[in-house]
């Protein structure tokens, strides 16, 4: 039996060679089975090294249910657009006050939208006539600007300023 020390916890003679495994990926409801893996694996740790071709077939698959995931969850937000009468921008304008380029490229499955995109969309979906409102309920977030204004003037040498940020807002 092959074995060697372990990358991860340094036990000795800890991984072990092992083939024709199989093993199931799953992202977003979606599964894709990679069947006759070999590899090294550490039997106190659990560590697994693939040997170079099944990291390669491994990465493929997983990369694969990735693009599928985006594309399916783009196709989702295009749905959802479509069923509340909606432009790109318009969206854009309504949920994310970000570009209409962006949102291009989250329909497409170019990139996965932020959560906090895709929630309130759901929502829509779900509940098309919902009326909401987004307010800032609080001011908590003054003290991190004004000490961040701080930060940065001090970083920067700023000296034409009579005042300290604090200063000038109170």
């Amino acid at each position: 039996m092959k074995t060697q020390q372990c990358f991860s916890c340094g036990a000795r003679e800890g991984m072990r060679h092992f083939e024709g495994r199989g093993e199931t990926l799953s992202v977003k409801g979606m599964e894709r089975r990679v069947d006759d893996l070999s590899g090294w694996e550490c039997q106190q740790c659990g560590e697994v090294e693939w040997d170079p071709d099944s990291a390669e077939r491994y990465g493929e698959a997983g990369d694969a249910l990735v693009i599928a995931a985006r594309q399916m969850i783009g196709a989702e937000m295009k749905r959802i657009r479509r069923k509340l009468h909606l432009t790109q921008k318009e969206t854009v304008q309504l949920l994310s006050g970000g570009g209409h380029n962006a949102f291009s490229r989250y329909e497409r499955g170019e990139v996965l939208p932020p959560k906090a995109l895709m929630l309130p969309m759901r929502l829509l979906d779900r509940y098309p006539r919902l009326k909401f409102v987004s307010v800032e309920s609080g001011m908590g977030w003054i003290p991190f600007l004004l000490e961040l204004a701080a930060y940065q003037v001090g970083q920067n040498g700023v000296t034409h300023l009579r005042l300290t940020p604090l200063e000038y807002f109170q």
